[in-house]
């Protein structure tokens, strides 16, 4: 990826507020970014996936439905998207599940709260 082609991102979140805060994150960064598209939960972002391409996932880990871990797992699972990097964003204090999202395939986490140095941090990182 050249660093002047913009990066449409995938926000997956079940709180609505979270989601607003990482995009207003995502854009003070100075990150190329395309289009930034929101998901509630792990279905609804399968459901965005089929058809759609992002060159970023940033997903909770806890949430109904599906949570980020079975998210993350059937990304990995489809062809067009498992070389996409997923940053977990996620309020747990233990290691258990973050090493799990790690074995997974994720590119990173990021712990709740976070702030916008922190998201800005891991994005540079991989990019």
């Amino acid at each position: 990826m050249t660093a002047t082609a913009p990066l449409d991102v995938l926000i997956v979140d079940d709180s609505a507020a979270i989601r607003k805060i990482l995009q207003r994150v995502l854009r003070q960064t100075d990150l190329p970014l395309g289009e930034i598209q929101e998901a509630g939960d792990g279905t609804e972002a399968v459901d965005i996936l089929k058809n759609r391409h992002f060159g970023l996932i940033l997903s909770d880990i806890n949430m109904p439905q599906m949570d980020g871990l079975q998210l993350l797992a059937r990304i990995k699972d489809m062809e067009h998207l498992k070389n996409v990097p997923v940053i977990m964003i996620t309020t747990e204090g233990g290691q258990g599940k973050v090493m799990e999202a790690v074995q997974l395939g994720a590119t990173g986490y990021v712990r709740k709260p976070f702030t916008a140095e922190q998201i800005k941090e891991k994005l540079t990182a991989f990019m």
